[in-house]
């Protein structure tokens, strides 16, 4: 049974956030048109910041479905978070439900946001963890790699814990590619080798992303 969250769930948490977004932010949004306009994808998205996957939410040219810890979905977050389609995990085990519900999200076409990195950090795609690996190449689905910028340089005076309102964040997507090799392969070998080759494509894009934006 495909217990995935819908689509429709996820366009009103879209709908939400780009009028919070550019209401908050400044949002400098490159390269959308290159998500695929149908069928499943995978957004990875680097974190540095707790505002980068709203970010992102609102500003994607489809609904996203984001994986994110199980410890944001306290109190009224709780509801509110699943009714836009969001995905609780729990990251200190082999999370069968998250993991069922988000092979669902891509089976019915969604999209799929991850932060590959597990955890907030440099955003820099340093550290992988194989979950993308194993969702993309399970999944079938291109993974887009997207490079936030700007969200963790200052903190705001109003609000510590946010960018600086009505500073400039950039988001920039980049070239959709496939994983695995071709073969089919899903032993722990082909996904460490994909998880390989999906750190490189990522940090690449990273690279130009901070290129072409002066970050």
């Amino acid at each position: 049974m495909n217990d995935a969250p819908s689509a429709r769930s996820a366009e009103v948490g879209r709908r939400i956030g780009v009028p919070l977004m550019y209401g908050l932010w400044r949002p400098r949004v490159l390269g959308a048109w290159k998500v695929p306009a149908t069928g499943p994808a995978i957004l990875a998205v680097n974190h540095s910041h707790n505002v980068d996957g709203p970010m992102v939410m609102g500003v994607a040219p489809r609904p996203t479905h984001f994986l994110i810890k199980k410890e944001a979905f306290v109190g009224p977050l709780d509801p509110f978070l699943r009714g836009i389609g969001q995905l609780k995990v729990d990251r200190t085990t082999a999370d069968r439900t998250a993991v069922t519900r988000a092979l669902g999200v891509l089976a019915d076409g969604g999209v799929l946001g991850i932060f590959p990195e597990g955890t907030r950090g440099e955003g820099d795609f340093a550290a992988l963890r194989a979950g993308l690996a194993y969702f993309a190449v399970r999944g079938r689905a291109p993974i887009v790699p997207v490079a936030v910028l700007g969200s963790s340089e200052r903190r705001g005076r109003l609000i510590k814990g946010l960018p600086p309102l009505r500073s400039r964040i950039d988001v920039v997507f980049g070239d959709p590619f496939q994983a695995d090799d071709g073969s089919g392969r899903r032993t722990r070998k082909a996904l460490d080798e994909a998880t390989a080759r999906i750190q490189k494509r990522l940090a690449v894009h990273l690279e130009n992303a901070r290129r072409l934006t002066g970050r």
